[in-house]
């Protein structure tokens, strides 16, 4: 007769066997090393902020093997950075997962030493975003009470068949453990793998969340609680070129409200930089449409 814990005990060394051959030590920090993923056959994904030095990086393959590595691209933004190996290293790239749900039971892994990989247990706590960062912003993340052990930021989270669901890191401050989700660090990777960088939009302008009346919400025939006045405009910006002026209320971009900075700032995303938008704003009381070209942020 089968033992449902043994099945389940068996079943979890085996994700943490699978995606530990895509688990690598990345040592680029004075203090403990850090954890990486392999993204690609040549190229490791892992933490921003364990990255401390841009010389002289190295990392442990899961063999043993150590290998040169150099950086090709970092956004503080998002924590998220790409190193390439100098050396003709064939890695094993891991499989990114299908989106997360809430009670799911996932791994989080790290290989903080040269003693091999390390392992800790829990369930998918809750699921937010976006999400400002000290540096910039992310479009959703993931909370889990798995452990984080030291060493384990940069590290994957993986589910039960050894898939990787994110990559953690404790790099946002607060103390707090968050997890990005693959189909987000997947694509980051993929343009610091490509240009070193990751654009994000940029208006040129200040502003504070205020209310909407109820004869604002009428005008734009939809339910709206809060926009965003435009409290100042930076000359020669795209907001200015845009022909947006201190007082306008910002409610959309693009057909999608703008209820506040967070909406704000996911709307800016790296696809709209160089592209003229459509930004919905309240002026004198009545709807008005601008098309704004949306510059890149310095």
């Amino acid at each position: 007769m089968s033992n449902i814990l043994v099945d389940l005990s068996n079943s979890l060394a085996a994700a943490t066997e699978k995606a530990a051959a895509s688990t690598l030590l990345v040592n680029a920090r004075r203090r403990m090393p850090a954890s990486g993923i392999a993204f690609a056959p040549d190229l490791v994904l892992t933490a921003d902020h364990v990255i401390e030095q841009e010389q002289d990086i190295t990392v442990l393959l899961p063999d043993g093997t150590k290998a040169v590595a150099q950086l090709a691209g970092r956004d503080p933004g998002s924590d998220l950075a790409v190193l390439r190996l100098d050396e003709k290293v064939h890695l094993t790239p891991a499989e990114p997962a299908k989106q997360a749900s809430i009670g799911q039971l996932v791994l989080a892994l790290g290989r903080p030493s040269d003693t091999g990989i390390e392992a800790s247990l829990g369930v998918v706590s809750a699921m937010g975003g976006p999400l400002r960062t000290p540096q910039g912003s992310i479009d959703k993340y993931i909370r889990t009470d798995a452990t984080p052990y030291p060493g384990f930021s940069g590290g994957p989270l993986v589910d039960a068949e050894g898939q990787v669901v994110g990559v953690n890191t404790s790099g946002f401050g607060r103390g707090v453990v968050l997890t990005i989700p693959a189909d987000y660090a997947w694509k980051v990777a993929d343009q610091l793998a490509r240009s070193g960088s990751v654009k994000r939009g940029y208006l040129g302008v200040r502003s504070e969340a205020v209310e909407l009346g109820e004869a604002a919400q009428k005008e734009l025939k939809r339910k709206q609680a809060t926009g965003l006045l435009l409290v100042s405009v930076e000359r020669k910006s795209p907001a200015e070129a845009g022909q947006l002026i201190v007082g306008d209320i910002l409610v959309g971009i693009e057909g999608q409200p703008v209820p506040d900075h967070d909406a704000l700032f996911a709307r800016l995303t790296g696809e709209v930089v160089g592209k003229s938008v459509r930004m919905e704003v309240l002026r004198g009381g009545k709807p008005q449409v601008f098309m704004v070209e949306v510059g890149a942020r310095p």
